[in-house]
C-alpha cells in the first residue's frame, strides 16, 4: 500500500456533488478549490463518466491564497430511479517545482503516488413533485469516501474486486471536441454561403433574360398596333404595310437625306436649261 501525501487543496464540498433533476434538460453542480498554502499549486479534475459530464476548467494553477470555482454540468438523460448511478469525481493536485517547467510535462511524468487525490461521489435528487423515489431517498452514487489518508483503502465495486484509480477520464467535453465541432459549423457556413452566390448569380441571369423578352415583346406590340391602325383608317394591307415599314426605321441604314434632296435639283437643271434654250430661240427669232 502506498502512502500518498495528505490533500492540500480544501474542496467544498468535500464528499459528494448534488445535482437536482429534472434531467431532461442540462444540470449544473459547482465546486470550489481553495488554495491555504504558500505553494503555486497544479490541480485536475477527472470523472468515472467524462460523456455525460462537461467541467470547466478541467484543470488549471491555483496560485497561494487563491479560490476557483468548477462548473460541472451533467448533460441530458433519461431518468431511472431503479438504476444504480456509480458516477465518481476526483481532484488530484500537486505542488509546482520551482524554475521554468511544463504544466503538461509535469502530468505526463509524475507518479500517480506522488499526487494527492480526493474523491467525490453524485448525488442525484428530484423535486418533490416528480421525485419517483420513496421519500427522502435521493439516488447516490455508490463510492468511497475522500480519501485523503494514508490508510485509504482501495476502491472495490459490487463483485468485491479493487478498481484502480485509472479508470478515471478526462473532462466531459474535451478541447479537441470542440475544436472539430467549430470546424464543422465554419465548413457549413462556407458551402451555404457558396450555395447563396451561386442561386444569386442565377437570379442575375434570369432578370436580364426577363428584361430582354420585355423589351421584344413591346417592340410588336408597338408595330402591331401600327398595323391595326392602318387597317382601321381604311387603307390596303400593301398601303399598311409600306407604312409600317416606313416607319420603321433600322438604326444600322444611312440616313435617306439625299433621296429627299434629289428631286429639287432635277427641277431646277430644267429651269436652268429651258431658259438658255429661251435665249438662244429668241436671238434667232429677233
Amino acid at each position: 500500500m502506498s502512502n500518498k501525501p495528505a490533500q492540500l487543496l480544501v474542496i467544498e464540498p468535500a464528499n459528494e456533488l448534488k445535482f437536482v433533476g429534472p434531467f431532461c434538460t442540462a444540470v449544473s453542480s459547482y465546486m470550489r478549490l481553495t488554495n491555504p498554502t504558500e505553494h503555486v499549486i497544479l490541480f485536475k479534475i477527472k470523472t468515472t463518466a467524462p460523456k455525460k459530464y462537461c467541467v470547466r476548467p478541467n484543470c488549471g494553477v491555483l496560485e497561494p491564497k487563491t479560490t476557483i470555482e468548477i462548473a460541472i454540468i451533467l448533460q441530458p438523460f433519461i431518468f431511472d430511479a431503479a438504476e444504480k448511478n456509480k458516477h465518481k469525481f476526483m481532484v488530484q493536485s500537486m505542488i509546482m517545482p520551482e524554475g521554468d517547467v511544463s504544466t503538461e510535462q509535469l502530468w505526463k511524468d509524475v507518479s500517480p503516488d506522488d499526487l494527492m487525490d480526493s474523491k467525490l461521489r453524485c448525488v442525484f435528487e428530484l423535486p418533490a413533485e416528480t421525485n419517483q423515489t420513496a421519500p427522502g431517498a435521493p439516488i447516490t452514487a455508490t463510492s468511497t469516501t475522500t480519501s485523503q489518508s494514508a490508510n485509504a483503502t482501495p476502491n472495490k465495486n459490487e463483485s468485491g474486486v479493487p478498481v484502480a484509480d485509472t479508470q478515471y477520464g478526462g473532462s466531459g467535453v474535451s478541447n479537441e471536441e470542440d475544436k472539430d465541432g467549430l470546424m464543422q459549423e465554419v465548413k457549413k457556413l462556407r458551402e451555404s454561403e457558396c450555395s447563396l452566390r451561386h442561386e444569386n448569380l442565377m437570379l442575375k441571369e434570369k432578370l436580364l433574360r426577363m428584361r430582354l423578352d420585355l423589351e421584344n415583346s413591346a417592340k410588336e406590340q408597338q408595330q402591331q398596333s401600327s398595323v391595326s391602325s392602318g387597317l382601321g383608317s381604311g387603307g390596303s394591307p400593301s398601303s399598311v404595310s409600306a407604312a409600317a415599314a416606313a416607319q420603321y426605321q433600322n438604326p444600322y441604314s444611312p440616313p435617306q437625306l439625299a433621296n429627299q434632296q434629289q428631286m429639287p435639283i432635277v427641277y431646277v437643271a430644267v429651269a436652268i436649261a429651258m431658259a438658255i434654250f429661251g435665249l438662244i430661240l429668241g436671238k434667232f427669232v429677233l
